[in-house]
């Protein structure tokens, strides 16, 4: 199923579960996260616990469900751009869901065998490798069929008339 998604989004594929080795290789350049001290002090409880731990914020409860504004979607730990409010929709499952990341997110899908029963598609980003939620093939079929189930407390919101000034110009031809 991963790599069902993999080839409809092209996403960062990975073959083995997740790591929680704290830095990466890009481009030559080693990459660190913040450590868990710094991240816990500049993050809520929650926010840390969805990112850092793969914890799950009740459904309707999170401040980007019923947000419908126009701008695009970062990695609160990272930054990183991931969704367009132009592929936000209503999916009435009670988290913010879209029909796809924006095009040349490094977003990471991950088989999710953590409850028992249930195969799941987890999806990450690429940059800083924080839970964002879940992928799903029930989105709608006119956009793709993809419905990305994401945790509000994973996200930060930047607006469209902010985008700029926030280092985001070049997502703005997204929206």
């Amino acid at each position: 199923m991963a790599a069902f998604f993999c080839k409809q989004t092209n996403c960062v594929r990975h073959k083995k579960e997740y790591s929680k080795d704290i830095s990466k290789q890009i481009g030559g350049f080693i990459m660190t996260k913040e450590t868990e001290k710094e991240l816990r002090e500049r993050l809520s409880k929650q926010e840390f616990e969805v990112t850092q731990h793969a914890a799950t914020e009740a459904p309707f409860t999170g401040k980007y469900d019923d947000f419908y504004k126009k701008g695009i979607y970062v990695d609160i730990v990272s930054g990183e751009a991931l969704f367009s409010s132009a592929e936000k929709y209503d999916a009435g499952c009670g988290w913010p869901s879209f029909s796809k990341p924006i095009p040349g997110s490094k977003i990471a899908e991950l088989a999710d065998n953590s409850l028992p029963g249930h195969q799941r598609v987890e999806v990450r980003s690429g940059e800083a490798n924080s839970h964002l939620g879940h992928v799903f093939p029930d989105g709608p079929q006119d956009q793709g069929g993809l419905r990305y189930c994401i945790n509000s407390a994973s996200l930060k919101f930047i607006a469209e008339k902010e985008m700029a000034a926030a280092g985001y110009k070049d997502y703005l031809n997204v929206l």
